[in-house]
């Protein structure tokens, strides 16, 4: 994890990224902050038929969700998903990579 894009809290795998957690719109106190990470196509079609999950902004449209509502998802789930995210945006690295990273 690292802290960049002023202040989003950002996880890769291999230099790519597979969620963040950063402020989002003109408040930045603690209800701005939303999670954001990447889903499969079947997850990205369920989740954001759900209330307070959208697709995320610029990157709706490679299969990023974003939690607007903490209520929307438990913690347990959101950790479920971006563990899953992680295993997707790897999959995507080279094979040299990944078993440079041990994957």
């Amino acid at each position: 994890m690292v802290v960049q894009w002023g202040g989003a809290h950002v996880w890769k795998v291999g230099d790519k990224v597979f969620a963040l957690c950063a402020p989002w719109g003109e408040e930045r106190d603690d209800k701005s902050w939303k999670v954001v990470f990447k889903v499969s196509d079947l997850a990205f079609q369920i989740l954001t038929e759900q209330s307070g999950i959208i697709a995320a902004p610029y990157l709706g449209r490679f299969k990023w969700v974003q939690i607007q509502d903490r209520s929307a998802m438990s913690d347990d789930d959101i950790k479920v998903y971006i563990e899953a995210a992680h295993e997707i945006i790897a999959h995507k690295l080279t094979r040299a990579k990944r078993s440079e990273l041990g994957l």
